[in-house]
């Protein structure tokens, strides 16, 4: 899935330890243009963080994964970008990525 718009705000940078060790993640929330904008707030992890450089103010275009897990008889609903690129550009225009696509998506043909 794949979203296109504004970055209007950086949440602060949250981090801590798991038992796989150390973790960061990153959430922005980016604003969807149209007659009704909708805002819909998406997590980056890791080194990724770094590398992508996101600011407030960029057009962006942020592929992602939608991921609901279950506590305490409460859904929770994670939006994780797995890549991030300027609003309009194709894949290959030398933007960091961030990384390669997640392993389910090795087999699939390029858009």
């Amino acid at each position: 899935m794949e979203l296109t718009g504004k970055i209007i705000q950086i949440l602060p940078e949250k981090s801590g330890t798991s038992a796989r060790g150390p973790w960061r993640k990153q959430e922005y929330v980016i604003e969807i243009p149209g007659e009704y904008p909708k805002q819909v707030c998406f997590m980056v992890w890791g080194e990724r963080i770094d590398k992508l450089g996101i600011q407030q103010g960029q057009e962006l275009t942020v592929h992602f994964d939608l991921e609901s897990r279950e506590y305490n008889g409460r859904w929770y609903t994670d939006v994780k970008a797995w890549r991030v690129e300027p609003a309009g550009a194709g894949q290959d225009d030398g933007f960091d990525q961030g990384g390669e696509q997640p392993p389910m998506f090795d087999d699939a043909p390029p858009f």
